[in-house]
């Protein structure tokens, strides 16, 4: 299973690339699906790709529920502490 996972862009860095945040794991991304993303906007990454634009709440609900069930991110992101 694929899933899109919230991060929020820390650094634009050119050539369409920019450094996100996901959970305190920062990656290199690309945004030319999402041209208009600025620094501290959260965007959902998929595959090394910011593919959407999304409103911050939307994107703490899903990092809370990334949070709950870990396994769903797979072993790149920190465990979730209590």
């Amino acid at each position: 299973m694929c899933l899109a996972i919230p991060a929020k862009i820390a650094q634009l860095d050119g050539d369409g690339m920019a450094t996100v945040d996901i959970l305190g794991v920062t990656r290199s991304v690309s945004i030319d699906l999402t041209p208009q993303a600025g620094v501290g906007d959260f965007v959902l990454v998929h595959a090394g790709f910011a593919i959407e634009v999304v409103d911050p709440d939307y994107a703490q609900e899903t990092i809370d529920l990334i949070k709950e069930f870990p396994d769903l991110a797979g072993d790149e992101l920190p465990a979730a502490t209590a």
